[in-house]
C-alpha cells in the first residue's frame, strides 16, 4: 500500500488497516515457523505497511496537538 493511499483513509480505516496488518504479520510468522511460507518477502512488505500506517496515525495526532496549542 502506498503512502498516498494511506493518507486518503479515515482514522477508523487506519485503525482497521493496522489491525489487519498485525494479524497478517502474525499469520506469516506462524507460517514461517511451520515451514509453510512460500513468499518470505511478504513479511517485509507487511512490516513496512504497518509502519506507514503508524506513521500516518502519529502525524495526525501531532497535527491535532499543534492545532490545540495554537
Amino acid at each position: 500500500m502506498k503512502a498516498k493511499e494511506i493518507r486518503e483513509l479515515s482514522n477508523d480505516d487506519l485503525k482497521v488497516k493496522l489491525k489487519e496488518g498485525r494479524a497478517e504479520l502474525f499469520n506469516l510468522r506462524f507460517q514461517m515457523a511451520t515451514s509453510q511460507l512460500d513468499n518470505t518477502a511478504r513479511i517485509k512488505t507487511v512490516k513496512k505497511d504497518i509502519a506507514r500506517v503508524l506513521t500516518e496515525i502519529r502525524a495526525r495526532e501531532d497535527a491535532v496537538q499543534l492545532d490545540v496549542a495554537s
